[in-house]
């Protein structure tokens, strides 16, 4: 089974900037689509962003485009979410997932394998 690891979680004020990272267990991460998802208090765990196995094709949600980048390094096994000009809305506990092939969707992945999560506080 796949493990993901994510790091890089923590309080930062409106404006400000976090790098998340999530690590793979394993030889076959570049084979994944991987994805960031986010959940608030009180609400249902959110999409925010995907990017393909070879980090040739990546999407966002709406309202992160410009402010979040994705990205990844297969020879580290580890994916990325870069976030700027943070806002308070952003806060909550953000995933990894990922997905092996054959692919069932595209973006919003299904998620084979899901991270445990790391809290993102953004305050006012």
């Amino acid at each position: 089974q796949v493990q993901l690891v994510e790091s890089g979680g923590g309080l930062v004020q409106a404006g400000g900037s976090l790098r998340l990272s999530c690590t793979a267990s394993g030889h076959q991460f570049g084979t994944y689509n991987m994805a960031w998802f986010r959940q608030a208090p009180g609400k249902e765990r959110d999409y925010v962003a995907a990017i393909n196995y070879s980090g040739g094709n990546t999407d966002y949600t709406d309202s992160v485009k410009g402010r979040f980048t994705i990205s990844r390094d297969n020879v580290k096994n580890t994916v990325y979410l870069q976030m700027d000009s943070l806002k308070p809305e952003d806060t909550g506990v953000y995933y990894c997932a990922g997905d092996r092939p054959p692919y069932k969707s595209w973006p919003r992945l299904t998620g084979d394998f899901w991270g445990q999560g790391t809290q993102v506080t953004v305050s006012s």
